[in-house]
């Protein structure tokens, strides 16, 4: 029976990371953040406190994932640490919910810029989002060594665009300094203090991508070097990418055009570009969108894949192809599953879909980023004989703090 085989480098892994973590959010999010926090400051400190806290869990995974390359990544953690019952539960609600939700939110997104250039209807738009589902599973059903390349040219150009997008917010006529005010709201302390917790959800929605490599461990070379260097590169470029488009956005708009935005990239860009900036602007966010989901179609068909293997699925998901070395029946599956959520949504506009996905996904991701950041721990504990090329930095504090952040964060949100 044929298997996954080694095939991807620092490069491939880093730019899967990055790929999946900038997405359409960074094109989006910024006026949601600005309608809940009304200020500036705010508004760049929130993806600031956002970044640190991705980079705490990936600090943190990053050890298991050198220690335990294998594909499925947190399933084959949470297994390890809490017993099957915990990887077969995480395993149903990513293969579920998480990633397949993911799927859709980001097809949603691409499908939404793609009516820039071709005007569509909702019955439209979803056709062209799971038209878009579609293209990338059998992209990635045919190698993934074709899905990491073109994850890297999708990935580099949208670094480009994003780095052209900030020179331009700051060197073309069209923005000033005068629009960061306010920098500092004047609501009270603990509206402030709320609103910011809110305003977070969507920021780690942005920022979520951080793990993707550690689905695909089993396919990574040298993964006790590459991936935990893949894992903290990718949210360092993360997190200077999204606090410098904000910072552009908004010395072009100010706080309170960027709310009443609902396309923020294209206004901030219309200003400095014209209509040409808004075009920009839309090609960008469907690189962005098609090369992030391309990332997240490529990794996380390898969580039921596993699950199979291991004999809690149906053991024909764990089918790989003898001549493109992919697990076909658990892509293809992870479709239909992202193809339905997309269809089914009755929300009564794409924003509404979007925000709503997104909230889906970042608390259930929360439950068991915690629990593998506690992993860590437990493991250090339970079994000091495993391998460990990579060690956590900052170990107690740097698990001890993500972990009491995620059980912050689903308290807030109940």
């Amino acid at each position: 029976m044929a298997d996954l085989k080694r095939q991807l480098g620092l490069l491939d892994s880093t730019m899967i990371n990055v790929g999946t973590i900038i997405a359409s959010a960074i094109f989006i999010v910024p006026s949601v953040i600005a309608a809940t926090l009304g200020a500036t400051g705010p508004s760049i400190l929130v993806w600031v406190i956002g970044g640190v806290v991705s980079l705490l869990g990936a600090l943190s995974v990053a050890e298991l994932g050198a220690a335990m390359p294998e594909a499925g990544g947190q399933y084959v953690y949470l297994t390890r640490a809490y017993g099957p019952a915990w990887g077969y539960l995480y395993g149903w609600t990513s293969g579920v919910v998480i990633n397949p939700a993911s799927i859709a939110a980001i097809a949603v997104g691409f499908a939404t810029y793609f009516g820039f250039f071709v005007p569509l209807a909702d019955a439209g738009t979803k056709i062209v989002a799971v038209l878009s589902i579609v293209a990338l599973t059998v992209l990635n059903s045919l190698g993934v060594r074709l899905g990491a390349v073109t994850q890297n040219v999708l990935t580099l150009i949208k670094m480009a665009l994003l780095v052209g997008l900030i020179v331009v917010g700051f060197v073309l006529p069209g923005g000033s300094v005068a629009n960061f005010a306010p920098l500092w709201s004047d609501a009270p302390l603990g509206r402030q203090i709320a609103s910011f917790g809110v305003a977070l959800v969507a920021v780690l929605w942005a920022y979520d991508g951080w793990i993707e490599i550690t689905y695909v461990g089993s396919e990574v070379t040298d993964p006790e070097r590459n991936m935990p260097r893949s894992i903290v590169l990718s949210t360092v470029i993360g997190i200077a990418l999204y606090c410098l488009v904000t910072a552009a956005f908004a010395y072009v708009l100010s706080p309170s055009k960027m709310a009443a935005s609902s396309l923020v990239a294209s206004d901030a860009a219309q200003v400095t570009l014209g209509r040409a900036g808004a075009a920009l602007v839309a090609v960008a966010i469907m690189i962005a969108t098609l090369g992030s989901n391309n990332g997240i179609v490529l990794t996380a068909a390898r969580v039921p894949y596993a699950m199979a293997k291991d004999g809690l699925l149906p053991r024909w998901l764990a089918g790989v192809h003898p001549r493109f070395l992919t697990p076909i029946p658990s892509l293809f599956v992870q479709a239909i599953i992202s193809i339905a959520l997309t269809l089914i949504s009755t929300e009564p506009s794409w924003k509404g879909t979007y925000n709503r996905l997104f909230t889906y996904v970042v608390l259930g991701e929360f439950v068991f980023y915690g629990m593998s950041a506690g992993a860590v721990i437990l493991l250090r504990s339970r079994a000091p004989e495993m391998p460990r090329p990579y060690r956590t930095w900052g170990y107690p504090v740097t698990p001890l703090l993500f972990v009491l952040f995620s059980i912050w964060l689903i308290w807030l949100r109940q």
